[in-house]
C-alpha cells in the first residue's frame, strides 16, 4: 500500500518567499530591508525624496527597515505593501515564535543596507556619494507591518542611536502602551492616519482588533508628551477623506495631538492597493496642495513646504527646518515643486536638479 502525505501549508514561510520575490532583504524571524526608489535615486541621479527636503534626511543613507513583516493590527484598503492577511486565512499573533535580539537587528540591517547599494561602485557614481551610502545615517522603520508590534522596540531604537544612527518610527497608533513604554523615543514620530472617526477607522483602516480605534485615541493624546518631533501623516485618498467633513474630523485630531508637523500625502495606485482601489482615487499634486490649504485655515498650522514629485505638503507651526538627521543644506521653499518632471529633486550633488 502506498501512502501520500500532504505536505502541510505553512503560510508564514509563504509570506517570506513573497517578500523575497519583491526584493526584500530578510533578516532573522521578522525583520527585513528593502531598498528605497529614492535611495537608487539618490546614488545614481543625486535626487532626494520629500524627507530630504523636510527634515534633512540623505535619501542614500537612509535604511528602510521593519521589524514586523509578519505583524500588523490592521487590514488598510490602501496599503500596497504585502499584508499578513493577503496571504493567511486567519491571523493570530501567538502563533509568531521567536523574538530576535535588537542588536542582531540592527547589525544585519546595516549589513543588508549595504548590499543593497554596494552594486553602484561600477557606473560612474562619484566614490564619495558610494562612501557616503555605505555608512547609513539614518533608519526608517516603517517599511511594511505595525512595528509597534516588535516587544523590544525601544531596545532597537537604543541600538540604532548609540551607533550614530537617527530613527523615525511609522505606527498606525494602535500601541500606547509599547509607545509609553519606550526605553528611547525614536529621533521622529509618525502617526499614520486616513480616517477621522470609528467608522471610517472600521470600514477602511479595517482593524484586525478589538479597540483598535480607542487605543488610537489614546496615543493621539499621549503625543504631546513626547520630547521628539512628532508627525501626523495623512494618506489622502480622493473621494474617502478629501471633502469639508473630512476637514473638521481630522482638525479635532491634530487639536488632540498637537504634532510637530502633519504631512498630507497622495494615495498612490500601485502595488495590491490597486485590487481594492481605483486610480481616480490618487489625487493629483493640486489637489493634496488644496486639501492641506483647507486644513491650514482649521487647524491654525501653515503651509510651510510641498514636493511635487511624490503629491505631499507640510504643515507646520514652526517657521523653519530643523535639521536633526544629516548634513544636507535644505530650504521648504526651494523651487523643485514648480516643475513637472515627475522624479525632479534637490541634488546631494549640491545643485537643483530639473530636466
Amino acid at each position: 500500500m502506498t501512502i501520500r502525505l500532504q505536505a502541510v501549508r505553512d503560510p508564514y514561510k509563504e509570506i517570506n518567499d513573497k517578500l523575497r520575490s519583491q526584493k526584500y532583504h530578510l533578516i532573522g524571524s521578522h525583520s527585513a530591508v528593502k531598498k528605497c526608489l529614492w535611495t537608487h535615486k539618490a546614488i545614481y541621479e543625486g535626487k532626494y525624496c520629500y524627507k530630504g527636503k523636510f527634515y534633512g534626511i540623505e535619501s542614500h543613507r537612509c535604511i528602510q527597515s521593519s521589524v514586523s513583516t509578519q505583524w500588523c493590527w490592521n487590514a488598510c484598503m490602501h496599503c500596497w505593501r504585502l499584508r499578513p492577511t493577503d496571504m493567511l486565512d486567519e491571523w493570530d499573533e501567538k502563533s509568531i515564535v521567536g523574538i530576535d535580539d535588537p542588536r542582531f537587528i540592527v547589525e544585519m540591517s546595516i549589513i543588508e543596507h549595504r548590499r543593497t547599494v554596494s552594486g553602484y561602485k561600477a557606473h560612474g557614481v562619484p566614490a564619495h556619494v558610494i562612501r557616503e551610502a555605505m555608512n547609513p545615517r539614518h533608519v526608517a522603520i516603517s517599511l511594511t507591518g505595525e512595528n509597534t508590534l516588535y516587544p523590544r522596540l525601544g531596545e532597537l531604537i537604543k541600538e540604532y542611536h548609540r551607533r550614530g544612527i537617527t530613527t523615525f518610527l511609522v505606527t498606525r497608533a494602535v500601541r500606547p502602551d509599547i509607545l509609553a513604554n519606550l526605553d528611547e523615543e525614536p529621533s521622529q514620530l509618525y502617526i499614520s492616519l486616513e480616517t477621522y472617526d470609528e467608522e471610517g477607522y472600521e470600514f477602511f483602516t479595517a482593524p484586525l482588533v478589538a479597540n483598535a480605534w480607542r487605543l488610537t485615541l489614546e496615543t493621539l493624546e499621549m503625543l504631546p508628551s513626547f520630547t521628539c518631533p512628532t508627525v501626523i501623516r495623512i494618506t489622502a485618498v480622493k473621494g474617502w477623506n478629501m471633502d469639508e467633513k473630512a476637514v473638521k474630523g481630522f482638525s479635532k485630531l491634530i487639536e488632540i495631538s498637537m504634532p510637530t508637523f502633519i504631512e498630507i500625502k497622495a494615495y498612490m495606485h500601485i502595488g495590491t492597493s490597486i485590487t481594492r482601489l481605483s486610480r481616480e482615487n490618487m489625487p493629483t499634486h493640486e489637489e493634496v496642495v488644496r486639501f492641506a490649504e483647507e486644513l491650514a485655515k482649521e487647524t491654525g498650522y501653515r503651509l510651510v513646504s510641498q514636493s511635487k514629485p511624490s503629491r505631499v505638503a507640510l504643515l507646520s507651526l514652526i517657521d523653519k527646518p530643523v535639521i536633526r538627521h544629516g548634513d544636507a543644506k535644505i530650504s521648504w521653499w526651494d523651487p523643485d515643486y514648480e516643475g513637472e518632471d515627475e522624479y525632479e529633486g534637490q541634488s546631494i550633488y549640491g545643485a537643483l536638479i530639473t530636466k
